[in-house]
């Protein structure tokens, strides 16, 4: 399955939904709580209404990163400004780019009007069905050169912005110092290089240290 193309209504431009199902197949990082469902409540007599219980890390699917989530006096999700998240951004492609995605991997989509947010896509298929221990990963300066740039939020289709073997994890600790925000698990197999309008609002959980999104691109 891959980035669904929404259709178009009259009032509004093409959408492009960038998030992948989540159900209890779902492939989460190793030791991370998976999706799990039951029904507290069915339909029924003398009862009008379904009512589910979920479990799962805030890490399952496409989700926003907290500060919290790499820094020990980091804010938590819920607590997060809204802009980052909404708004102007590019999609780069740097398929097959791994381990690390350096500037040499998004240069050609580099230039002074590059948006204040940028995704990019390293798979040619994001596998939704397993766990990808060998993920591609933003090397630490690209992360750097991006926020100066003025980029405020930096995405990518792999479950971690670092390497999923990384226990220092460079690359969170520059969004930590340089105050960006970060989207993970976003599903670019068959969106176009090129500028969209960004939506992937996270939950307002205040003491969460990620949120799933419904993340998606409208087209300009």
């Amino acid at each position: 399955m891959s980035a669904t193309p929404l259709p178009p209504s009259p009032s509004s431009h093409r959408l492009w939904d960038i998030s992948p199902p989540v159900h209890a197949g779902s492939p989460v990082f190793p030791g991370d709580t998976a999706y799990s469902q039951q029904w507290c409540a069915t339909l029924g007599p003398g009862c009008p209404v379904n009512v589910s219980a979920i479990t799962l890390s805030p890490h399952v699917g496409a989700h926003a990163d907290a500060p919290l989530h790499y820094a020990p006096d980091g804010a938590a999700i819920g607590a997060l400004a809204l802009e980052p998240f909404l708004g102007l951004c590019r999609v780069i492609h740097a398929i097959g780019c791994g381990p690390l995605i350096t500037w040499d991997h998004i240069a050609h989509a580099v230039d002074a009007t590059l948006p204040p947010r940028v995704l990019v896509r390293t798979y040619a298929r994001m596998p939704q069905d397993r766990w990808d221990g060998d993920l591609a990963a933003y090397a630490p300066d690209t992360i750097a050169r991006l926020a100066d740039r003025g980029v405020l939020l930096v995405g990518i289709d792999t479950a971690s912005i670092d390497p999923a073997d990384s226990k220092p994890l460079p690359s969170h600790q520059v969004i930590r110092q340089r105050g960006l925000r970060v989207l993970e698990n976003l599903v670019l197999d068959d969106v176009p290089e090129g500028d969209y309008e960004l939506i992937a609002l996270p939950l307002k959980l205040t003491t969460a240290d990620a949120s799933p999104v419904r993340a998606v691109l409208r087209a300009l």
